[in-house]
């Protein structure tokens, strides 16, 4: 699934919320995307970006 986001997170406690909401939606996103396999990791990823992407196996 890909989605388009107007209001990404502007910061790292604002995305690191966020990045545990993706987890509980797609867990895949964060152990099995981009290393590092992270929280923090991912949510620096997601901070400021306008696309997100989300995957199951």
């Amino acid at each position: 699934m890909h989605l388009s986001v107007a209001w990404p997170p502007a910061n790292e406690h604002e995305a690191l919320l966020v990045a545990a909401e993706h987890f509980a939606f797609c867990p895949d996103n964060i152990w099995q995307g981009n290393r590092p396999y992270t929280l923090a990791a991912y949510a620096e990823r997601i901070t400021g970006a306008h696309r997100w992407d989300f995957w199951w196996d």
